[in-house]
């Protein structure tokens, strides 16, 4: 394989990992949006936006990629994700990852891309 071709081939991964991220925040936004509807009219919109994802995790998957959202596991160090508010919190504090900002996306070799999360303290 030329140089060319792995040039043209990480920038095709990249734009895909650029497309899922923001079809993943999509997909959440209009989840919430969806959630504020009466249970009769959302229905039909929780179809659709679950079809959706399911193409996009098919897209991925045909590409040898996987979101990975992490929300509500324990965070620790050296997990795949960085922590906006992790300033916010004591070294013995026990945090649990409440919500993710970006997916983190896997690939056959490993990290393709690191997600972001919000993380909260789990009360004792």
């Amino acid at each position: 394989m030329t140089s060319e071709q792995t040039n043209s081939g990480e920038q095709l991964e990249r734009s895909l990992i650029d497309i899922a991220v923001e079809s993943w925040r999509f997909s959440r936004l209009f989840a919430r949006l969806v959630n504020k509807l009466d249970a009769g009219e959302g229905s039909r919109y929780v179809n659709q936006i679950r079809y959706f994802q399911k193409k996009v995790e098919e897209s991925l998957d045909a590409s040898g990629l996987k979101l990975v959202n992490v929300e509500g596991h324990q965070f620790e160090p050296g997990m795949a994700a960085s922590a906006i508010n992790i300033g916010d919190f004591g070294p013995d504090d026990v945090l649990v990852v409440e919500q993710m900002v970006e997916p983190i996306i896997m690939g056959s070799e490993g990290l393709r891309k690191q997600g972001t999360v919000m993380l909260r303290k789990v009360q004792e």
